[in-house]
């Protein structure tokens, strides 16, 4: 079993960390929260004090929040990079620019470091079971290498490609139409509420009816049922989708609906909903009238 490092167990780190020491994979963590380290721990996994203590591992998969965090930890004091030996390998999950991997990508490989663009989808609970989707892009000799590993985070292992870069721009892409869905679910929701219908029933006819949306039925259910335990918290998928509008602006496209979804989750982050969970963006709209 190869030995396999996390940098970030966040809600979705911390589940793949898990499910591959279940696997049976030799697993080791790094993140600045402690109370996140001491769980992969007490499931067996080893902690290091630093990115640069990863050097070790063959392959370390980088699950932070941002392009910033992920050259920190790559680049950084105590950077991973640095550590890492040549012929190591480096994925990198998080939502960030394809301008952003592309340059990763370039800087590891000045070290002999491999890197895969696999973007991540799905939430914690797929991603603890084994059933998210992965959108990798990475040399082929690079996927056949660590396809076994991919195959066991991800029953929905999305191959994109070749070249770094675009697994990021499939993100984007995706997250974009998500946030378009769930800004959409959530206004139409707020005024079946000022229509005075019912929010259960009419959700049920939306589930059942063209209106459909996995995202849409997903959160508004939690909405619907009072859930507001963040598992995908506001603030991200307002990141990616003003990622998403300022690739398309790179690339000469005017996207209005986009555009209008992602106001809508700006005005929320601005409302003081940046840690909230997404399905919020419900309450939010129907309060405001």
């Amino acid at each position: 079993m190869s030995r396999l490092g996390f940098v970030g167990i966040g809600n979705m780190g911390l589940a793949m960390a898990l499910r591959l020491r279940d696997a049976g994979h030799a697993v080791q963590v790094r993140d600045i929260d402690a109370g996140r380290v001491a769980q992969a721990v007490a499931a067996g996994a080893t902690a290091a004090a630093t990115p640069a203590g990863l050097a070790g591992c063959e392959l370390v998969i980088v699950a932070v929040v941002d392009a910033a965090q992920t050259r920190e930890v790559l680049f950084g004091a105590d950077g991973l990079a640095a550590a890492l030996a040549p012929g190591a390998t480096v994925m990198l999950c998080p939502t960030i620019a394809p301008a952003d991997t592309e340059a990763c990508a370039a800087r590891l490989a000045e070290r002999g470091i491999g890197c895969i663009d696999a973007p991540m989808s799905g939430g914690p609970e797929r991603a603890r079971d084994g059933t998210m989707s992965l959108m990798v892009a990475c040399d082929d000799a690079l996927f056949a290498r660590w396809q076994p590993v991919l195959c066991k985070l991800a029953s929905r292992l999305l191959r994109i490609g070749e070249r770094v870069g675009d697994g990021a721009r499939t993100k984007l892409v995706n997250n974009l139409l998500a946030a378009i869905n769930l800004a959409g679910a959530a206004e139409v929701m707020a005024l079946a509420g000022r229509l005075g219908l019912d929010a259960a029933r009419t959700l049920a006819v939306i589930e059942q009816s063209s209106g459909q949306s996995w995202i849409g039925s997903d959160r508004m259910q939690r909405a619907l049922a009072g859930d507001a335990a963040p598992r995908a918290h506001m603030a991200l998928l307002a990141k990616d989708s003003a990622l998403a509008l300022a690739a398309a602006r790179a690339a000469g496209a005017t996207l209005p609906v986009g555009e209008a979804a992602a106001a809508q989750f700006a005005a929320a982050l601005a409302a003081g909903l940046a840690r909230a969970d997404d399905s919020a963006l419900w309450p939010w709209l129907a309060g405001r009238g």
